[in-house]
């Protein structure tokens, strides 16, 4: 029988290599800004990345192609007629099974824009400024049907809850070099004309990777970050004293039963008490040109969508890797016309200014600015004025981060019903983000459970055609 019952083998060789208690703790607290923020498992990239970081603009709801960037003139011919059996025969419909399916034409005029002659919505005109930075693809293709797998599907890869999402995935594999920050950062907003659809935290999870991998929400009115700001009477020597002495008993802990969760929590607690003084660092738009403010067109801490692509950019300077934005409101069941219109007015200014911004700073050629939905809508009318969800072929673009601008990669047919050129499934997404990130996605892989997982699964090719 073992003389220590209680220590876990790999800790009692831990132990014994390097002593206890004091050289542990140094150990697990190797995240302060000299050792370059959070380390990730990769010891270098697998080869040369293209982009250091990803913004990933999430409309939630499901933007229509259909009113944004694919114009089919056929089915404003059709509108109204018998959607042709042929294409929706035995297909998978979410609430239009069993009723008539007919033609419901573009609600909006499109236009081409730029030197490359990108054709998408006359809703967009300021960001048809920046057409000749844009990778539209248009054939992209999901699993599911429904708004909650969908969204899963999209972050993780996978329509079963409890997987890493994709920037979990990015953290663990190359780390960040936020010094006081969290490496991976969401932000949401909603507006007007569509259905409010719910964002569960469950999609910026890290699913079975470490905690410390799992995305951070900061909210965009009122405090940032609930408890921020440390109790009266509390000065902030005082309160590090605190953590490190929880830290301390953690580290002599994780020493005992060798949790790797322990560790996760020592580094954040040390996280926590840095973006005290980081986070209202980060919110503080005093320094920012009144020309900013006009060119993203939003007030200090109005929690819009412009706003969170302003702190997208103020996150990115600061080494974060990985930043989502939501923006909700995009489910027109009913009223898209109206609605859609709504929704263009919200993100126009907003992404025409983050693209642009980043490029004057000369960040966009290594950020990888990514914009979509979880699906896209039907070609058929709902209700007489509105869209159903459509998985079948929708619409998202890139741009920066080693993506060749100006360009169009994919087709739906003639209705706007089938990806029928060059598809792209969600996992060719994610092969494709990580593979600019400078990772192979074959490779990034974390044992769980008795097999090997990664975040394109068993699938996913690299989009070679739309990388510069």
């Amino acid at each position: 029988m073992s003389p220590f019952p209680n220590i876990h083998r790999r800790a009692f060789l831990k132990q014994a290599s390097y002593g206890f208690g004091a050289a542990a703790l140094a150990n697990l607290l190797g995240n302060d800004a000299s050792a370059g923020g959070l380390p990730g498992t990769l010891a270098a990239p697998h080869h040369a990345p293209r982009a250091k970081r990803v913004i990933f603009l999430s409309m939630a709801g499901g933007p229509s192609h259909l009113e944004t960037f694919d114009y089919k003139p056929l089915l404003e011919q059709m509108h109204g007629k018998p959607m042709p059996d042929s294409l929706t025969k035995g297909q998978q419909i979410a609430q239009l099974q069993g009723q008539p399916l007919n033609c419901f034409a573009p609600q909006h005029g499109f236009q081409k824009y730029g030197k490359c002659g990108h054709e998408f919505s006359a809703l967009l005109p300021l960001l048809g400024t920046v057409a000749d930075e844009l990778c539209i693809i248009r054939s992209v293709t999901s699993d599911a049907i429904n708004h909650d797998p969908a969204h899963m599907f999209m972050n993780t890869g996978s329509q079963i809850a409890g997987r890493p999402s994709m920037g979990a995935w990015t953290i663990y594999g190359l780390g960040s070099e936020a010094q006081s920050l969290p490496g991976f950062v969401v932000l949401t907003s909603s507006g007007r004309g569509g259905q409010n659809q719910p964002i569960a935290a469950r999609q910026w999870a890290s699913g079975f990777l470490p905690s410390r991998y799992q995305g951070v929400h900061l909210r965009g009115t009122g405090d940032p970050v609930m408890y921020l700001n440390p109790p009266p009477g509390t000065s902030a020597e005082r309160q590090h004293d605190v953590v490190n002495a929880i830290n301390a008993l953690n580290a002599e802990h994780d020493a005992l039963v060798h949790d790797p969760e322990i560790s996760t929590r020592i580094a954040q607690y040390e996280m926590a008490f840095k973006m005290q003084s980081s986070v209202p660092e980060l919110m503080d738009l005093a320094k920012e040109p009144a020309s900013v403010m006009a060119l993203y067109g939003c007030k200090p801490g109005d929690g819009s969508f412009a706003y969170n692509c302003l702190m997208a950019r103020r996150l990115a300077e600061r080494g974060v890797r990985f930043i989502q934005l939501y923006h909700k409101d995009w489910d027109h069941h009913g009223d898209i016309k109206q609605g859609i219109s709504y929704k263009a007015e919200e993100i126009d200014r907003a992404c025409m200014a983050l693209l642009t911004d980043l490029k004057q700073r000369g960040m966009l050629q290594d950020t990888l600015v990514i914009w979509g939905g979880e699906f896209g809508r039907t070609p058929m009318s709902q209700g007489g004025n509105g869209r159903d969800h459509h998985n079948k072929g929708f619409s998202v673009w890139m741009a920066g981060g080693g993506v060749r601008p100006g360009i169009s990669h994919g087709a739906t047919d003639e209705f706007g019903y089938h990806a029928v050129q060059d598809p792209v499934d969600v996992h060719d997404l994610h092969a494709t983000m990580q593979h600019l990130l400078g990772i192979d996605h074959t490779r990034l892989t974390y044992r769980f459970q008795g097999r090997d997982y990664r975040l394109t699964d068993i699938k996913g090719k690299v989009i070679t055609p739309i990388l510069a």
